[in-house]
């Protein structure tokens, strides 16, 4: 298979920076290296559902365009909460007001992902997971900002980290909330001829 010659012959890209989806990646058993991307991310509008398909793709793209022949796997994670679309916070009042926004309600978390194939096919989904946070003290939330994990976290938090102690419930995939839903991911290596756990 066409596919599974080049997975063996030449590692995955992930065209990601962030460390999240480098660690759940390689649970996969399947050969990548990291390359980030470093396509613009401001300018896209519409639901959060259609701005992670978007930025999925716009990532991987811009790094299968300087790597052609090489197979890329390109993410973005949003949370969406009441019909705000929430991405990394600029700065910790940012994140105050991001957590404020999610205490004591369920809010849904969206991850695109594009896997561009050497032929120049794309494969692409996105995995939605719904998650309830249990009411939070505002003296919680001020000390959490201030520990600078929400700084680079899409809505503020890491359910893998201290914020853990505020999910109250996950709907979905809980490897979703993290940046990576490895379901999915491995579901689309397999059928594009990758061996996982190999």
């Amino acid at each position: 298979m066409k596919c599974q010659e080049h997975s063996v012959s030449q590692p995955l890209v992930l065209a990601s920076a962030s460390p999240r989806r480098l660690e759940l990646l390689s649970l996969l058993g399947v050969p990548f290296e990291v390359i980030p991307s470093q396509a613009e991310e401001n300018d896209v509008s519409g639901s959060g559902r259609e701005r992670v398909r978007v930025l999925a793709r716009r990532k991987g793209e811009e790094v299968f365009a300087r790597l052609p022949g090489r197979a890329v796997l390109a993410a973005d994670t949003l949370v969406c909460v009441e019909n705000e679309v929430l991405g990394k916070p600029a700065d910790e009042a940012d994140a105050v007001r991001m957590i404020r926004l999610l205490s004591g309600k369920s809010h849904w978390v969206y991850t695109g992902v594009c896997l561009l194939l050497p032929d120049g096919s794309v494969r692409e989904e996105v995995c939605g997971t719904e998650v309830c946070f249990a009411e939070l003290e505002e003296e919680e939330i001020l000390r959490y900002a201030a520990s600078g994990e929400p700084l680079d976290k899409a809505g503020a938090y890491a359910v893998q980290g201290r914020a853990g102690a505020f999910v109250r419930s996950i709907h979905g995939s809980p490897t979703n909330v993290i940046g990576l839903p490895l379901e999915t991911v491995a579901r689309m290596l397999r059928e594009a001829g990758w061996r996982l756990f190999d």
